[in-house]
């Protein structure tokens, strides 16, 4: 699929224009319009380098998450609960998981109902070249230094203890 031509205006900057003249100066319109466009930038990055190991970021996500685990292994609604995504996003995501041989399920002997996710050897595998490849592209964000990402990571944190994500720390 050929790369369409860039365009030679901001077409963020000039809607924004055009708010503006419309209905008044919203910066967040902006913002948010800009936040949206390099989601789908970051992730069509991050997924063209993890699809030759028969990934998607988010089951690189999840497959990473399953080392992080002391067991290398966790409940789907542990999972879910710290990918912060729907119970049958993170089913689908270890259904297609275990269909490649990078993680195995069985029930989760504390929960009669509950299903346990570990990752194979082969998962372990997968996820450390994967990480090797998405480290060398900066995931995505190599237009940025070390200082800019950590600002973009403290721009973002307030919007994410608003949405209820997690309960910062008592200052």
């Amino acid at each position: 699929m050929a790369k369409p031509l860039a365009l030679d205006f901001d077409p963020i900057a000039r809607a924004d224009e055009l708010w503006t003249r419309r209905w008044g100066s919203v910066p967040a319109m902006a913002a948010i319009t800009s936040v949206m466009r390099a989601h789908q930038i970051l992730l069509s990055r991050v997924d063209a380098v993890v699809r030759p190991f028969g990934l998607t970021f988010a089951r690189y996500e999840a497959l990473v998450l399953l080392t992080f685990s002391r067991k290398g292994e966790l409940s789907l609604s542990k999972i879910g609960e710290r990918l912060m995504v729907h119970p049958t996003s993170v089913t689908n995501t270890i259904v297609r998981l275990e269909g490649a041989g990078l993680v195995s399920r069985r029930p989760n002997p504390l929960d009669g109902r509950g299903v346990l996710a570990a990752i194979t050897e082969r998962g372990r595998a997968v996820v450390e070249e994967a990480t090797r490849a998405l480290m060398a592209m900066d995931f995505g964000l190599e237009g940025y230094d070390e200082k800019q990402c950590e600002q973009v990571f403290e721009l973002l944190r307030p919007l994410r203890v608003a949405a209820g994500d997690f309960t910062p720390p008592a200052e």
